[in-house]
């Protein structure tokens, strides 16, 4: 067994990048939201309900039909992406048709595509 002496005692920690990250760290929260964002865009539904309201709203029984499953399924991903902001919706007498909350949210699922096409 090599004594403590023996061992390399030089540690080299470049202070200036440490505390220049320090100074960008985000917020505990910010983390948090950041987290549950790419979590929900990690499910290949909620996926598949973004990139399809790209193209325009759609109400649930339509991205039902698109997903090939069932209505109660896509309504249950559908409030999970209204909690984090990334759809929206509008009621049209008994229907309800949802779009993408802004273009930031389509251009991060853009992003991401032309990240693994490279």
């Amino acid at each position: 067994m090599k004594k403590s002496e023996d061992l390399c005692q030089c540690r080299i920690i470049h202070e200036e990048r440490v505390a220049g990250a320090r100074q960008k760290a985000l917020e505990v929260h910010e983390i948090e939201e950041l987290s549950q964002l790419f979590k929900a865009l990690a499910d290949p539904t909620r996926l598949k309900i973004i990139l399809a309201l790209e193209q325009e709203e759609m109400c649930v029984c339509d991205l039902a039909a698109f997903l090939a499953v069932t209505e109660s399924a896509v309504s249950h991903q559908l409030r999970l992406l209204r909690q984090l902001h990334l759809v929206t919706n509008r009621r049209q007498g008994p229907i309800l048709y949802y779009r993408l909350t802004d273009c930031l949210v389509s251009r991060l699922a853009q992003l991401a595509l032309e990240h693994i096409r490279e």
